[in-house]
């Protein structure tokens, strides 16, 4: 396992982190299972993965829950905790987004009991609002780090625009953004601005929520309830073409030796601005393969082959 720094921080974390959005989501994903989910966890920390990334509405609080157990067996000061909050579901039958700053308040001492923390190393405002301004939100974060209760603040899902208001005072320290090898929409605006402000880059749904995983066919067909059929990869035509890609990447993964998620993982650790990913998996089976990511190199040959099949 290979460790970087996350700027504007001390935090020395591993290039491969882990996404615990699987790990008691049960509003998110179908049939998961609370004991492998709390195994895969205890695997990758067993495995030398010191960044562990959940969110409070992921199980409505239940990934933080399980993640907490968890951590009780570990070394508090070894690890990098981070979590996410704005999605206010006080009342279960009406989730919304709230950055209002004393939602947020309330919200991240509720994700401190969950965890069984008593400071959270980076907190993310998950979602804007619309509505709050930033200056407000993102203020009240920065006293919360004052306190003592969180010790870096971070942001996603926002426009570059909302980034910039955000930063104003040069209070965040990672953005959270989608990008994969088949979403790089993120190279356009998004990565140069962090790159430019020392704003640590860490990107969600690193295997394309699941496509680069090597899995799917052109056959498959998501559960009912999952909350990718919203994904576009997995709508219609653009399914199809996806899928071509992937046949080629998996080609490409066979001449490298190594497997089509780990390329995915290399390859965004290759791209300026990343310091590290998140993959999220459901059985320790998946994180086992994962952290091989860490020590994979590429030639500018093979960066260039990739991007060929990328544009096609």
């Amino acid at each position: 396992m290979n460790y970087t720094k996350l700027k504007k921080s001390n935090f020395e974390v591993s290039t491969i982190g882990l996404g615990t959005n699987t790990v008691g989501g049960h509003n998110l994903f179908q049939n998961v299972n609370e004991r492998d989910g709390k195994d895969f966890v205890r695997e990758a920390l067993n495995l030398g993965v010191t960044f562990i990334d959940t969110a409070d509405i992921y199980g409505l609080g239940r990934s933080e829950e399980l993640v907490g157990e968890v951590l009780k067996e570990f070394n508090r000061d070894d690890l990098v905790i981070a979590t996410k909050g704005s999605q206010n579901f006080t009342n279960l039958d009406d989730v919304k987004t709230d950055n209002r700053p004393e939602y947020l308040r309330e919200a991240v001492e509720k994700s401190l009991q969950r965890l069984q923390l008593d400071y959270v190393d980076l907190y993310y405002l998950h979602f804007p609002d619309n509505v709050t301004p930033f200056a407000e939100s993102i203020g009240e974060l920065a006293r919360l780090k004052e306190e003592g209760k969180i010790r870096s603040i971070g942001i996603s899902n926002v426009s570059l625009e909302q980034l910039k208001e955000a930063n104003v005072h040069g209070d965040i320290s990672v953005l959270q953004s989608p990008y994969s090898m088949l979403d790089r929409s993120a190279e356009e605006a998004l990565l140069p601005y962090t790159i430019e402000n020392e704003i640590s880059f860490i990107p969600y749904g690193p295997l394309a929520f699941g496509l680069l995983g090597g899995g799917f066919t052109k056959e498959s067909k998501l559960e009912a309830g999952d909350w990718r059929q919203s994904v576009p990869l997995f709508q219609g035509e653009q399914f199809i073409q996806t899928l071509d890609k992937v046949e080629q990447l998996k080609e490409f993964a066979v001449s490298k030796e190594t497997t089509l998620p780990n390329l995915a993982l290399a390859w965004l650790l290759a791209q300026k601005g990343v310091d590290a990913v998140i993959p999220g998996g459901k059985r320790k089976e998946r994180i086992r393969e994962n952290v091989q990511a860490s020590d994979i190199r590429f030639t500018r040959e093979e960066l260039s082959l990739i991007d060929d099949i990328l544009n096609k």
